[in-house]
């Protein structure tokens, strides 16, 4: 929004800005934020930062926590959620002192994939199109202690209330994909929240209800280049629960807060782009994709398994990435098969549009992270010219669900827990340091955390199902 922090001022005064938010993200992909009233906003912020904690946020040690947040002044937006006039900024965090900038940083991370593929010659820009897949609930409720665990989610549109009477427009199970009203009750509040994404410049390209009845929903937006991706995802996750919360609503994007319902993904349509002309596109190829977007294929593919530690880096991620719900467990591409964890869309054929989709993320992900790692691996694969067919991820056209188990067993799958893939990225990380994009120390922490913070507590934990299945033995 802004090229000078003058710019900036000039607009503070003219708009009568009362607070000036910075926001940030931490290592596993949340939003933080510190406000200043608009009489701190001097140039002094742009040449000193303002301090805190990084060791707070996954960021640094305890013994050397200090940081400073200096606003990056394009990302001043007016955030419609205040009731005083605020001015918003995503900021970068820097090393309190010298002010060098924080190599970690998640949104740093993301700039330098992006320098590094102009380095390569192969591209000069990348473009990325995240799915927002989530679900709205009127209630939520949870309790884990050591003798009592469970939780309690609420939908109006959930045809489970059908019993107790009420609208008699509810949807089944599986049975919201473009649902309309009267059984789609989400219209308005989707409608809202593209409103405020628009008045922020997150462009929408549509937005309907999914498959999941009590409440899915998708938010699509057209492609951007890769750092405006993840501030993209920033913003669209914090638009749609900040605006649900304004209806005594609530917004979650976890993969599977249902059982036996329909998971919430976070696909990324990706291209590349040299000189303005599309990399990927090649009338002749199968799907229009020419060489190089075959090999970049072969590398996302080749690299699944370690890919998933950062594309689905939550335990709750391997409950959606089960068979039987569209969801991409095999590592294979194709020309339109949604069980593929590459998919080439049949209607994107042009010049202009001829791209590939890589299915297994959902948001539990640091976008910037994810993002960045994507694009290694697919020029790494490049690099490399893996022939995904040689390889042995196919294309595969036709419907693998109708196949015999020895059939099946036959294709490549990806990890069925985050175990899993924490192993597999232990075991293949050389290509996220290309370009020291990725440090290995970083990895390690990532790794480290993911292991002991998230997946061993989840793993130690009784289940409550298991007292059903187990107690009376």
């Amino acid at each position: 929004m802004f090229q000078t922090f003058n710019d900036a001022q000039e607009f503070v005064a003219q708009s009568s800005v009362q607070m000036i938010d910075l926001k940030f993200c931490d290592l596993w992909g949340r939003w933080h934020h510190l406000t200043i009233p608009a009489s701190q906003f001097k140039p002094t912020l742009m040449t000193q930062g303002i301090g805190f904690d990084g060791s707070s946020v996954g960021l640094k040690s305890v013994k050397s926590g200090d940081m400073v947040l200096i606003p990056d002044l394009a990302t001043g937006v007016i955030d419609p959620f205040w009731d005083a006039p605020t001015l918003s900024f995503i900021c970068n965090t820097h090393e309190a002192g010298t002010l060098a900038v924080f190599p970690n940083d998640p949104r740093n991370i993301a700039r330098r994939a992006e320098q590094f593929l102009a380095e390569t010659g192969v591209a000069d820009e990348s473009h990325w199109g995240p799915e927002f897949e989530f679900y709205v609930f009127d209630e939520v409720a949870w309790e884990n202690q050591a003798n009592r665990a469970g939780y309690h989610l609420e939908s109006q549109e959930a045809d489970w209330n059908s019993p107790q009477g009420g609208h008699g427009h509810y949807i089944p199970l599986h049975g919201g994909y473009h649902a309309i009203p009267p059984k789609d009750q989400l219209y308005n509040l989707r409608a809202e929240m593209s409103i405020h994404l628009e008045a922020l410049g997150v462009e929408v390209k549509y937005h309907h209800h999914e498959v999941g009845g009590p409440g899915q929903c998708e938010i699509e937006t057209p492609l951007v280049g890769l750092l405006a991706a993840g501030d993209m995802t920033m913003w669209v996750k914090y638009v749609s629960k900040m605006t649900a919360n304004s209806h005594g609503k609530t917004v979650t994007f976890m993969p599977k807060p249902l059982y036996g319902e329909a998971g919430s993904g976070m696909h990324f349509h990706q291209m590349l782009r040299k000189a303005g002309q599309n990399v990927f596109y090649d009338a002749a190829g199968y799907g229009c994709m020419s060489q190089h977007a075959l090999w970049y294929i072969g590398g996302l593919l080749a690299h699944g398994p370690a890919l998933l530690a950062l594309t689905n880096p939550s335990t709750n991620s391997y409950r959606r990435l089960v068979p039987g719900y569209e969801a991409p467990v095999n590592a294979f591409f194709s020309l339109g098969n949604r069980s593929a964890a590459v998919r080439i869309p049949k209607y994107a054929d042009q010049p202009e549009t001829a791209r590939m989709e890589f299915r297994p993320p959902d948001a539990t992900c640091n976008p910037y992270l994810a993002l960045a790692a994507q694009l290694l691996a697919g020029l790494d694969g490049i690099r490399q010219q893996i022939d995904p067919t040689a390889a042995g991820f196919g294309p595969i056209d036709a419907d693998i669900f109708a196949w015999s188990s020895d059939q099946r067993g036959a294709i490549k799958h990806l990890p069925g827990s985050l175990h899993e893939a924490l192993a597999a990225l232990e075991a293949d990380h050389e290509f996220l340091l290309a370009g020291d994009v990725f440090a290995e120390e970083m990895l390690e922490q990532w790794i480290a955390h993911k292991r002991d913070v998230e997946y061993y507590p989840v793993r130690n934990r009784p289940h409550p199902y298991e007292m059903q299945l187990y107690f009376d033995v």
